[in-house]
């Protein structure tokens, strides 16, 4: 045979190879998992891909014909990790799905990425209002802290709280805590005594707090992420806030159940307001805190949730394309999904593609032993107030 014939053979064999790829490659659907599984926001990464284990194990890796496959990234929620990792899933692996996303700067690194390849970006945990108005391919299922921070500012002004020191973490999701909380308390007749933001990585809050101490605030309004909180308090009771009557308030990042019950009676009486608990009364919830408990040895918190229900979303997507993955489909059929997720019943606004969902106020009490976020009052399908305002 000569060379020639051994060239068009090997380069029908390369041409066949490829007609064959996408129709091998479309029997599976891969995710890129993108979390801080190291690093400051570890506890983050480790509840959404507990819980998306988790849901799998449930309900088994296939969908509509398809095979779920899911790549999990760490990022060690560093924006700039977050978007070499998106391209190279995008790009090299072939995901259908980009989703994770534990701090506001790592989702909106992934953004134009999602735009450019029309892949959906499923945010599982950041909280920054204008996420999802930052690509149309973006859906979450966590929270925003304006959901949160409204709801808490009215209560405070409602109940006997007049002075207030706020403590926030110094980015996009903290501004957002501040800015909601403040306009909605002193809206109530509430005044604003020491304003304070500390560095997002690796922060010292004892010298902050020596300040608020000694503004002599009724309460300390806190955001800081999830993992966070624990160090806070720590540092909180070591420097006598809580022996000076000094309460803490805020949306419920701080007081996150897997961290909970380290923090001591120090935490005892803080009243949050925020979209889940451990303690939350449902079936459905005490089902999964149940499954979640033998899995992994621990409670879930409002982490574990978010990757919960975005998994979920992946599945029930998939579904109603009938295993299609064109991301404009996808996209279409996760508007106006609605569910009953383990915090409640939620749903996907159809036109900001952020979610709906009831947002409860909890106060820190013992139960058998334990330290939960125990709900006292509820607002029902609470919409993002920073989107609903403009």
């Amino acid at each position: 045979m000569s060379i020639r014939s051994h060239m068009l053979l090997a380069a029908g064999a390369v041409a066949g190879m490829l007609a064959l790829a996408p129709a091998h490659a479309q029997q599976t659907v891969k995710i890129g998992l993108i979390l801080p599984m190291t690093g400051g926001q570890a506890s983050t990464g480790k509840q959404i891909d507990n819980a998306v284990k988790l849901y799998m194990q449930q309900n088994g890796d296939t969908v509509a014909g398809k095979k779920i496959e899911v790549i999990l990234k760490d990022d060690a929620a560093v924006p700039d990790n977050t978007k070499r990792l998106a391209q190279e899933l995008i790009v090299n692996d072939k995901v259908n799905f980009i989703a994770g996303f534990g701090v506001t700067p790592a989702a909106l690194a992934a953004a134009p990425l999602a735009t450019q390849a029309k892949v959906p970006e499923i945010v599982m945990a950041a909280g920054t209002s204008i996420i999802t108005e930052r690509s149309p391919y973006i859906v979450r299922t966590s929270f925003t802290l304006a959901q949160s921070s409204t709801i808490i500012g009215d209560w405070a002004a409602k109940n006997g709280i007049k002075k207030v020191a706020t403590l926030t973490s110094d980015y996009a999701p903290g501004n957002d805590a501040l800015n909601f909380f403040k306009q909605n308390f002193t809206a109530g007749g509430g005044e604003i005594v020491e304003e304070v933001k500390v560095p997002l990585q690796n922060p010292d809050f004892a010298p902050f707090l020596q300040r608020m101490k000694d503004s002599k605030p009724d309460a300390v309004f806190v955001f800081v992420p999830a993992g966070q909180g624990g160090n806070f308090m720590k540092q909180y009771a070591e420097r006598g806030l809580d022996k000076a009557g000094i309460k803490v308030i805020g949306p419920g990042d701080v007081m996150d159940d897997d961290l909970l019950n380290g923090m001591g009676d120090a935490a005892l009486g803080t009243v949050t307001a925020h979209l889940y608990s451990a303690a939350h009364p449902s079936a459905a919830n005490k089902e999964f805190v149940a499954a979640y408990k033998k899995a992994f040895g621990q409670r879930p918190g409002f982490m574990a949730v978010g990757g919960y229900d975005g998994i979920r979303l992946i599945y029930e997507a998939l579904k109603k394309t009938g295993g299609k993955t064109d991301g404009d489909a996808l996209i279409e059929a996760m508007k106006g999904m609605k569910w009953e997720s383990p915090r409640g019943p939620i749903s996907i606004d159809p036109e900001t593609r952020d979610i709906v969902q009831n947002i409860y106020i909890r106060k820190v009490e013992k139960v058998d032993g334990e330290l939960y976020n125990v709900e006292f009052a509820t607002f029902e399908a609470v919409k993002d107030s920073g989107k609903t305002k403009k």
